[in-house]
C-alpha cells in the first residue's frame, strides 16, 4: 500500500471517549519488515509515521473493520488464546494498513506479534504457528506529546489542492469526514476521502482554515470542530498541525 521539520500549531479538541468492553474472537497473522516495525506504505496514507507510531505495534485490518479508511488510527487490544504461550494482555496496536488472510481480522508487524507472547523466548513458537487465533476488543488510543494532528500531505500544492492526513485522533473514535470551513460564504466545504486518513480538497479555500471532524464513537456520531482556524493562510506541504486534544 504506509515527518517533518516544520512549525506545530496547536488547537484544543474535545473528542468522547469511549471502552469497548465486548471481545471477539478471531485470528491474527505478521508481515516482516526489515526492523520489526510497520511499514511506511500502509493503506491509511501515514508514511513514516504509520512505521513508528505506538512504537512499531501497528497492524493491517481486514475489510470488515477497516471500513474504507475510517478505522485508521483505531487501536485494538489483541491476545491469543493459547494460555500456555500467550500472556493475558496480549498486545495493543493501532490500525496503519488493509488486508487480510487466512481468516484473519489482523496481520501484525512482527514486534506486535511477538508481544502476545507470555514470555518474550516463547515467541518464536508463536512465529513458528504464523496464525493463531485471538481475542480482541477496541480499546481507547492514548498518545504521549498531544494527539490530534492534521498533517498537509507531500502531494499537496499550493494554493490548488490540498491535502491532509488526520493521525493521533486519540480515543475510541472513528473519522467519518472531514470538512474546512470557507469565510466568504459561510458554509463547510466536504473533503473528499482519497484514501485511508487521507483526505483532499481541489481549488480550496484561501485564507486560514477551520477544520471539522465527524466522529463516530459506538452508536454516537458528532461532529468536532475547532475554535481557532487549523491550517494557516499560507499552508505548505509537509508541515503537521498538531491538536491538544482532552478527552473525558
Amino acid at each position: 500500500m504506509v515527518f517533518l521539520k516544520n512549525t506545530l500549531f496547536f488547537i484544543v479538541l474535545l473528542l468522547p471517549t469511549l471502552c469497548y468492553s465486548n471481545n471477539y474472537v478471531s485470528r491474527v497473522s505478521y508481515y516482516s519488515t526489515p526492523d520489526g516495525m510497520g511499514t511506511p506504505s500502509g493503506a491509511c496514507g501515514y508514511g513514516d509515521y504509520g512505521k513508528d507510531v505506538n512504537s512499531g505495534e501497528v497492524c493491517a485490518a481486514s475489510k470488515r473493520l477497516y471500513k474504507n479508511g475510517a478505522a485508521c488510527g483505531a487501536c485494538y487490544q489483541v491476545r491469543c488464546k493459547d494460555r500456555a504461550l500467550c500472556s493475558d494482555e496480549g498486545t495493543k496496536v493501532v490500525v496503519t494498513d488493509n488486508g487480510e488472510g487466512h481468516g484473519t481480522d489482523f496481520i501484525l508487524s512482527t514486534r506486535a506479534y511477538a508481544k502476545m507472547a507470555k514470555q518474550p523466548n516463547m515467541s518464536q513458537h508463536l512465529f513458528a504457528k504464523g496464525v493463531v487465533e485471538v481475542e480482541y476488543r477496541r480499546v481507547s488510543c492514548k498518545y504521549n506529546g498531544g494527539n490530534l494532528m492534521v498533517k498537509v500531505q507531500e502531494h499537496s500544492k499550493y494554493p490548488n489542492y490540498l491535502a491532509i492526513v488526520v493521525m493521533n485522533q486519540g480515543g475510541a473514535t472513528d473519522i467519518l469526514s472531514v470538512e474546512v470551513y470557507e469565510e466568504e460564504t459561510k458554509e463547510w466545504i466536504t473533503m473528499r476521502r482519497s484514501y485511508g486518513a487521507v483526505f483532499d480538497l481541489s481549488n480550496p479555500p484561501s485564507g486560514e482554515l477551520k477544520v471539522r471532524f465527524l466522529t463516530s464513537a459506538g452508536a454516537e456520531t458528532k461532529w468536532v470542530e475547532s475554535d481557532k482556524a487549523v491550517i494557516p493562510a499560507e499552508w505548505k506541504a509537509g508541515i503537521t498541525i498538531e491538536t491538544d486534544i482532552q478527552l473525558s
